[in-house]
This record gives structure tokens, sequence and C-alpha cells, in this order.
């Protein structure tokens, strides 16, 4: 497991699950592109680690490096692929498939939260048949409902809506500490007597879950709701991109429009064609209401330590909000922030 320890995936799937179970867990000190990217498989090959677990944006980080770091290293030992923390989007579920599992391993894509103290949705490894994107299905004993903005369950198949818990289950949190009254607000009063995620969630036509990010993520685009991981993964599958991001922004007649920052894989430079072909495949994939207004390409993202994108800047800058950032002591690199300022369309 890669997650930081203070993080819960890490403390829980380094430490506590690895010691509960007389497993072996190996940790290491320092992050995945130093001394160079080939840290992670080094310490696999090294090691014989069997079991690798990860996050999306970590994945997509070292994808954007391309392939030779990986193909460096034996890499047979791995039987079990782990994804953790945002929902993984195809591209970077299909390099993890061939390129790092060699087409062999299975990938345990696990919807969780701190919250919940444990996997709620996730396939069994070599039982439930996957699909590139998609956390599959409910753990034993997990309820999960798809409610419109009303409450009203949304039954049956090929629906999408906000995901909530129906039935308690024995990890879950029991308040925030000192602040009961947030913690009912947060979690049980939009949807009395059900837990909500805070999450937008497709359920397709095999009952397989699909997470969309963050309901509070979602733009509205001449009324049409728009996930930000829908296009985020369209954009993704452009073969020269590495990464991106979506925002909306102010429009004075769709509302809101969609401004996208993209990082490309090294070696690969903007053409003229570029910025229309990722246009062309996001019409493609979604339909023209999801097109982005601005694309911007960038170097880097503002992420936390954590790996996780911090919205609210890129939401500032794209709409010009630019004195009002907020707190980014949190990031990784502050120093990106200046960069996409000054390079915003």
């Amino acid at each position: 497991c890669t997650a930081d320890i203070g993080w819960i995936t890490g403390h829980s799937y380094i430490i506590y699950g690895p010691m509960a179970n007389r497993a072996t867990t190996m940790m290491f000190e320092g992050g995945p592109n130093y001394p160079d990217y080939g840290r992670f498989w080094e310490i696999i090959e090294k090691h014989k680690v069997d079991k690798f677990y990860t996050a999306p944006t970590a994945l997509r980080a070292l994808m954007k490096e391309g392939d030779k770091w990986p193909n460096k290293y034996n890499l047979e030992s791995l039987k079990i692929l782990g994804t953790v923390g945002e929902p993984i989007k195809e591209p970077e579920w299909l390099w993890y498939h061939k390129i790092i599992g060699k087409e062999k391993c299975p990938i345990v894509d696990t919807w969780w939260q701190t919250e919940t103290g444990g996997i709620m949705i996730a396939p069994l490894p070599a039982v439930t048949p996957t699909k590139p994107g998609s956390a599959t299905l409910p753990f034993f004993g997990i309820v999960p409902e798809l409610l419109d903005h009303e409450g009203n369950v949304l039954e049956g198949n090929n629906v999408e809506g906000n995901l909530v818990m129906q039935r308690p289950w024995p990890g879950m949190m029991r308040t925030v500490y000192g602040d009961h009254q947030r913690f009912f607000e947060t979690y049980f009063e939009k949807f009395p007597g059900k837990y909500f995620s805070g999450d937008g969630c497709k359920r397709d036509k095999d009952g397989y879950y699909w997470i969309t990010g963050r309901v509070d993520d979602v733009i509205i685009v001449s009324g049409h709701n728009l996930g930000t991981a829908e296009i985020e993964g369209s954009i993704g599958g452009h073969p020269d991109v590495a990464e991106a991001a979506v925002v909306g922004y102010p429009h004075e007649i769709k509302g809101n429009a969609i401004y996208a920052f993209v990082t490309l894989r090294t070696g690969h430079e903007v053409t003229e064609n570029t910025k229309s072909d990722i246009i062309k495949r996001v019409r493609a994939d979604i339909g023209p209401h999801a097109s982005p207004g601005k694309i911007q390409f960038t170097e880097g993202l503002p992420k936390t330590r954590s790996g996780k994108i911090m919205r609210r800047i890129l939401r500032s800058i794209a709409s010009g909000n630019i004195d009002n950032m907020g707190d980014i002591s949190t990031l990784a690199d502050p120093s990106v922030v200046s960069s996409l300022v000054d390079e915003r369309i």
C-alpha cells in the first residue's frame, strides 16, 4: 500500500490489516519519483511484492512518464492490483492492467471513505468480472441506494443519482469529535434515515456501480448535470494525455461551461490538433454539451500530499477569482498555483 501513513488507507492497509492477518507489509519513505520513476517497480522486484495498492493519481503520474520505467523491472511476483482514493478512469485502469499486471492480475478498485471504516463497493479478486472504471458490486452486507435530489429511490438499472447507504454496517463512523451536530448535518440530514456519501454514482445495465465524483463537483451546463469523472476520463482517453481535471466557470448563455486543465505525457507537445482532437473525443464519448469551452495545458495540477486534486483552487482560477485562493499550505507543490494563474486562458 503506497498511501501516506497518516491517512486511513495507510494505517489500515499498511499496519492494522496486515498485522491482523499475520501478513508481511512493505513500508518505504519518500515519493514514487525519487530517485527516479522506477521506485515502486524496483521495490516490487527486490522484495517480491505480490499485492500492490495505490491511487489513480499516482498511476496517472507514472503513466505520464511512459512504459520504460516499469518495463525495466521484473513484476512477475504481483498477483493482485488495487486502487483507492478516487474513481479510476479507463485510461489508467488499462495501463495498470496491461503494463503493470501483464494482463494476469485482477484489479480491485475499492470504493470507501474514512467515514465508512472499510471497503464498501469492490470486486472480489478473480471472482467478480471487472469493467475498467467501475467499482463493480457492493461488499457483503452493504446495501447501497441511488436517490434523486428529492430523496426518491431510483429503482432498477441504468440510473444515476446520489449514493447513499440504506442500512448501517459495523465499521461506520459514529460522530465527529467535539461536533456531533456537524456529523449529523453532513451525513444524515439531507436524506433522513440514510447515510449520504457525498458522491454521485451510476448503476449500469448489469447492476455495476460507477462513482462519478463528488456531488459538489457536478457541473450544470445548459441544464445538463455533468459529472467531472466522466469528462476527465474521456479527455484522458486521448493518447497524448496523462491527466485532466475539469471544473465549471460562469457562462452568460449556458450558465456554466467546462474549463479543462490538461497535462500531457512526458515527451508529448501540444500541437495545432491536440485541442480539437480532445473536444472531438468528448463530443463522441458524452455529447456536445460536455465539450470543454476552455482547455489549459499545464505541467502540473494542485494536489495535496495525499495526491488529491484541490478543485477549489482550479475553480477560482477558472472563474477569475484569483485573489481568493484560500489556504494552499497543504499542497505538495504550492508553486503550481502561480504557474496556473499566469497561464490562465
